[in-house]
């Protein structure tokens, strides 16, 4: 009996054992999956939240591409005008640049020859003018649209000749009737003159790189040349002068435009804030 007994303390202790160790060993295996679990769980700090927090919300803005380069094109004022008109013959030439996002160096060149027959003065002017400066695009565009309303500056000169076909001498009380009218054929070579002109316009694409534009100019005169006896009442590029200093005209535009090279640019993202 006393070595029953001894038997079963033994095997029960023994058996304690390897419980106790069997339990150390299920819970050393829960440890390790679990922190093998846990290593495997991706763990999300603040500043990797914020980070794609942002990457989504710049996905979200949308991408603009701005198109930098050269557009060229024809006066059609001054072309047809030239083809109802018999008093006149005028070409110009137009163009501008794009420098940034809203600046355009801008240039015209043309020729004129136009007879004037004012009431006491038949004339004919011939010659050739420059103009440049810039434009400033006033208008917000749309996604992937090239629409500009400007406002813009010129700088303007002009070589040019004079013609005087014909005149009336001025006679306030003629007892005689009309004054005859006077054929003087003199010619003034050489002549010059030198403007700044205030350009607002717009510009609107119709077809893939091609527009049509109107504009309105303001000019006044810094120079003018001009020959002994006579004004220069019409200039070539200037128009029509008005109380010796100022001028207007307009012009009818076609352009095509040439593509250098592109820009990307991020609009900002008009979505009220929560």
């Amino acid at each position: 009996m006393k070595h029953t007994l001894k038997y079963f303390f033994n095997f029960s202790f023994l058996m304690s054992l390897f419980l106790a160790q069997a339990q150390n060993t299920t819970s050393s295996e829960k440890i390790t999956k679990t922190s093998k679990t846990e290593k495997s769980i991706p763990q999300t700090p603040k500043q990797e939240t914020n980070q794609l927090a942002e990457e989504k919300k710049n996905d979200s803005i949308p991408i603009k591409t701005d198109r930098y380069g050269l557009r060229v094109g024809l006066d059609l004022y001054k072309l047809t005008r030239s083809l109802y008109d018999n008093e006149y013959k005028g070409i110009e030439f137009v163009g501008d640049y794009r420098l940034t996002k809203k600046y355009f160096l801008a240039a015209e060149i043309g020729n004129e020859n136009k007879t004037t027959d004012d009431d006491r003065l038949n004339f004919t002017t011939k010659g050739t003018y420059l103009k440049v400066g810039f434009d400033y695009n006033a208008y917000q565009n749309w996604l992937n649209m090239e629409n500009i309303i400007s406002i813009g500056l010129r700088y303007g000169a002009s070589t040019f000749s004079q013609e005087l076909n014909s005149y009336k001498i001025y006679n306030p009380n003629p007892y005689f009737g009309e004054v005859p009218v006077v054929i003087s054929g003199d010619m003034f070579n050489g002549l010059t003159a030198s403007w700044i002109e205030v350009v607002a316009g717009v510009k609107a694409k119709v077809f893939n790189n091609v527009f049509v534009g109107f504009s309105l100019r303001f000019n006044r005169l810094i120079s003018n040349k001009q020959p002994n006896n006579f004004e220069n009442l019409y200039i070539p590029g200037f128009n029509r002068t008005y109380n010796g200093n100022f001028g207007a005209g307009i012009n009818y535009t076609v352009t095509y435009f040439v593509p250098i090279y592109k820009k990307k640019v991020k609009l900002k993202n008009s979505a009220p804030k929560k």
